[in-house]
């Protein structure tokens, strides 16, 4: 019988201390049954991503523990970074994998939330397929306005948290919690300092999207990256069947371009799937019948008799 695997990709807001860093990573990795597969921490967002599987109940205590970590260590009155956020524990997004339903996921993102509301006595706000009838579903608007327009504020009305205190965690903010589906978080860094370049970009992805079926589930924003003096677009393929990877760097290249504008670099942000991996392959490869398939590592995942 297959083990039921669920993800969980934590983004936090701290990309610069080590201790806190490491601390955040070891709160996960302490729980028994759960693999960290990826921590990726930028200075310039100012934020750490973690990527962990596990079964269920595992996975959910591995997310309360870093969670916990991150509320007594991070500090977002003394935090500045590129990157939107109103949390220390930014969003914390379950993704069912094997043998487990959105529907439980759901219900287990919203048991984690309810956990770190009534413990931690942090406001929580639950997305996506958590998100409570005739509340905000999406990212954006839950983040809208970020840690220092709420903070000292009272959360009522459209602002109301769906858990815990209704005021900001003075130093933590609110947390938002949630299940989706498998995204990739990829972002495309250009040989230049400009960042209107960037933000045109990403301006260009939000006003097509509508119309293009490739662009539909693509969010965008155009960064500077100071550390490295250049301009970031940062993107997040949340329909990553409908978003080609290739499709969606060509489409980003190609807009870069018309301002003379070379793509410098690539980063892949947690994991992605091997279906988005590989098409990339076949893409600049030239091979088309280059599939996941292909992949000599997934085969040592399955159930074969050799």
């Amino acid at each position: 019988m297959k083990r039921r695997v669920i993800e969980c990709v934590p983004n936090f807001s701290e990309g610069r201390n080590r201790d806190t860093i490491h601390a955040l990573a070891n709160a996960v990795r302490e729980v028994a049954g759960v693999r960290l597969v990826d921590m990726s921490a930028d200075p310039d967002h100012h934020r750490t991503v973690l990527t962990f599987l596990g079964e269920p109940e595992a996975v959910a205590e591995a997310a309360f523990r870093c969670a916990h970590a991150a509320i007594q260590r991070i500090d977002l009155r003394q935090h500045r970074g590129v990157h939107p956020r109103i949390g220390a524990v930014d969003v914390m997004p379950f993704i069912p994998l094997r043998g487990v339903s959105m529907t439980e996921c759901a219900e287990l993102a919203r048991q984690v939330g309810y956990r770190i509301a009534g413990q931690l006595e942090v406001p929580v706000y639950f997305y996506e397929q958590s998100a409570l009838p005739g509340k905000p579903s999406d990212l954006p608007t839950l983040r809208r306005g970020g840690f220092e327009k709420w903070v000292g504020q009272m959360l009522t009305g459209s602002r109301a948290p769906d858990a815990g205190p209704n005021t900001l965690h003075p130093t933590a903010g609110a947390v938002i919690v949630g299940a989706r589906g498998p995204l990739i978080a990829f972002n495309i860094n250009l040989n230049t300092a400009r960042v209107e370049v960037a933000q045109a970009i990403a301006r260009t992805i939000r006003q097509e999207r509508a119309h293009t079926p490739e662009l539909r589930g693509v969010r965008a924003l155009g960064l500077l990256l100071e550390s490295r003096g250049v301009a970031q677009v940062s993107l997040n393929l949340t329909q990553p069947d409908q978003s080609p990877l290739w499709w969606v760097f060509e489409y980003v290249r190609t807009l870069a371009a018309r301002e003379g504008v070379e793509v410098l670099e690539t980063e892949l942000i947690g994991v992605a799937p091997a279906a988005a991996v590989a098409g990339a392959a076949a893409r600049y490869l030239r091979n088309q019948a280059l599939d996941e398939e292909r992949i000599l590592e997934l085969w040592l995942d399955t159930e074969w008799n050799p």
